[in-house]
């Protein structure tokens, strides 16, 4: 159980009615029980209060919580934000027990950090170095020479790839993937790719056997402190020097990170995002779901790219960006509203075009 009082200094909030009150959990409004704590921190969602059975609330600033038949209420001026460091507080994470399990195979030159917890069929390379509490799922294997620093956890099914080096408090989903090789293949000749990219025009080609050749990663993959990977995400290691990525940068599931990249610090990469080899992206970038992002190319500090958008040339700092390709998000709002117009456009021409044929049949 947690005393509410003890949840308002850990999440900043304002606690009004009963300070002794204890809650077990967070629920919705109209599911919460006597012993949740309701989350209706929008005037909303506070009509629910009335079918749940809450004595407590997280509420809006101002919320007359009295009147909403609550014992307590933590008042919060950014509800949002407060629920960040409440569901920290209430998430019991994974059931890992402190130790290694016997199911487990760690190598025996591998350092493991005090308090660390590994799970059951785990596997941990050679020369390995896990940080203090550092957290390793069922079903983990961490390459030969990875590096993974204090408080990491890694849920079930991930892999670390040989000679990664991750920071302090990283986490990664199910299944996401660190240092798989890059998708780099070279042809003897020059490829059909090749001569389309330089003239940028099908000259006729093909049908010439064309056999590929991997070029293999040699570099790693370097992550900073506070990183998060979704699960099933990949981050591929570098062609030559390593991929890299910074401080804080929160990276959803289903994310493809190519080789050589290097993405900068606080970053959010949202769900599907692909990102082609050797891009450059600056701090505090936001790409939105689906967003696509060509080889090769710079993306300024502060940039945010719209769900789906799809960037193939560099894109200076501090720009919004939007559609396909990418265009400042005012114009493509334009173009959006001008494509809606072209049916009656069109119709208005077909018409005018026949008033133009009748005129001329009559003279």
């Amino acid at each position: 159980m947690h005393r509410l009082d003890a949840i308002a200094v850990a999440i900043g909030a304002r606690l009004e009615g009963r300070v002794d009150l204890a809650i077990a959990g967070a629920a919705e409004p109209a599911d919460a029980g006597p012993d949740d704590l309701a989350l209706a921190a929008d005037p909303r969602y506070a009509a629910g209060l009335a079918r749940g059975r809450a004595r407590a609330a997280l509420l809006w600033e101002g919320a007359d919580w009295r009147a909403l038949g609550l014992e307590a209420a933590l008042l919060v001026a950014r509800p949002r934000y407060a629920l960040a460091a409440l569901s920290q507080r209430l998430d019991p994470g994974p059931a890992l027990a402190p130790g290694i399990h016997p199911a487990a195979v760690v190598d025996p030159t591998a350092a493991i950090g005090a308090d660390a917890a590994i799970g059951p069929f785990a596997v941990i390379g050679a020369g390995v170095v896990l940080g203090p509490g550092a957290r390793i799922g069922p079903h983990v294997t961490v390459g030969e020479g990875a590096r993974i620093g204090a408080g990491a956890l890694l849920h079930a099914g991930v892999r670390i790839g040989a000679r990664v080096v991750i920071g302090a408090r990283f986490i990664a989903q199910p299944n996401a993937v660190v240092g798989g090789d890059g998708f780099s293949f070279v042809t003897p000749e020059p490829s059909r790719v090749e001569e389309v990219r330089a003239t940028l025009a099908d000259r006729g080609g093909g049908g010439v056997a064309q056999h590929w050749a991997r070029i293999h990663s040699l570099g790693a993959v370097r992550i900073g402190d506070d990183v998060e990977l979704g699960a099933l995400s990949a981050i591929d290691r570098g062609t030559i020097r390593d991929t890299a990525v910074g401080d804080g940068t929160k990276i959803d599931n289903l994310v493809q990170i190519g080789h050589n990249c290097v993405i900068g610090r606080d970053c959010m990469v949202c769900g599907h995002v692909g990102i082609s080899g050797s891009v450059t992206i600056g701090d505090r970038v936001v790409l939105g779901g689906k967003v696509g992002v060509g080889d090769h190319v710079f993306i300024g500090d502060d940039v945010v790219a719209g769900g789906g958008t799809r960037i193939r040339t560099n894109v200076p700092k501090g720009r919004v960006i939007l559609g396909d390709p990418a265009v400042k998000i005012e114009t493509q709002l334009a173009i959006n509203k001008a494509l809606r117009r072209l049916p009656r456009l069109m119709a208005s021409l077909a018409r005018g075009n026949k008033d133009v044929s009748k005129d001329d049949d009559s003279g």
